[in-house]
């Protein structure tokens, strides 16, 4: 996997990239949040993970780049599908979604070297009530951690607007699980956690490339990872969502490099 080069660490590891590495961010999570906009129309009821995960995998090998979870740890899929109960990591396979199933599609893709991580939530059939509030809340915990972005501000002004927003609505933000830092590569300093204390964390300063992509939990916060060894669930086997962008912090504030080129991020019952 390539290492970043240029520009320099902080203090806590996280590196600080020249403004105009920017562009190669944006191309890698406009590609990434494409491919997720395509998918959506085959998201329906009958339908199995393994066939979007197909489809999926043949999106970036038609776009000429590369998948970042082929092989990342002995991972042989191109996505993370994590259906109702399941937090994250699910593995695309045989299971036909049914009516009223969520699911979150988690798809990284690396382009000449820099890498685009995104995810989102879909619907199979008619969104249950309950599901319907669980999605627009981490939909919203996932904004308003975003607009905390910007220089001078912590990493716990993140996770503390995320974690505010969430347990007012009496529901709870996993712990298991953060974002990351990213750039040239998949994973980098600093873990980005979606709880926390004001003020807390290393301050946000211009370059700083990461992910901010809270689960939330209709039930308890605790997960445990199946023998797989790779899919996570809730515990109690509460329904679980998850919204993931790749951001970077600018002079004065935040650019977010895999927004929806069809405006497909949030699922598409809100234009019904």
């Amino acid at each position: 996997m390539r290492q970043d080069s240029g520009g320099r660490l902080t203090r806590d590891g996280i590196r600080i990239h020249d403004p105009s590495e920017s562009a190669g961010m944006m191309a890698a999570g406009a590609l990434a949040a494409r491919i997720l906009d395509d998918v959506a129309g085959l998201v329906e009821v009958g339908q199995t993970t393994g066939v979007l995960d197909d489809f999926i995998r043949n999106a970036v090998e038609e776009a000429g780049a590369t998948s970042a979870t082929i092989g990342y740890k002995g991972y042989q899929h191109a996505s993370c599908i994590s259906v109702n109960h399941v937090v994250c990591h699910g593995i695309p396979g045989d299971k036909k979604l049914k009516d009223g199933d969520i699911l979150n599609i988690d798809v990284t893709v690396i382009v000449d070297g820099w890498f685009g991580d995104t995810s989102r939530m879909y619907v199979a059939g008619k969104l249950p009530r309950r599901a319907e509030r669980l999605i627009q809340v981490t939909h919203d915990a996932l904004m308003i951690g975003i607009e905390a972005v910007k220089p001078g501000n912590t990493f716990g002004d993140i996770g503390h607007a995320i974690q505010s927003h969430v347990e007012s609505n009496r529901m709870s933000v996993v712990r298991d699980f953060c974002g990351h830092g990213l750039g040239r590569v998949f994973h980098a300093p600093p873990n980005v956690l979606h709880y926390g204390r004001p003020g807390g964390g290393p301050t946000l300063e211009e370059g700083m490339f990461f992910t901010i992509e809270p689960m939330v939990n209709l039930g308890r916060p605790e997960t445990k990872v199946l023998a797989d060894e790779w899919t996570a669930v809730t515990r109690d086997k509460s329904l679980s969502a998850q919204f993931e962008h790749s951001v970077g912090v600018t002079a004065d504030g935040v650019e977010i490099f895999t927004l929806s080129p069809g405006g497909l991020f949030h699922p598409t019952y809100t234009t019904d």
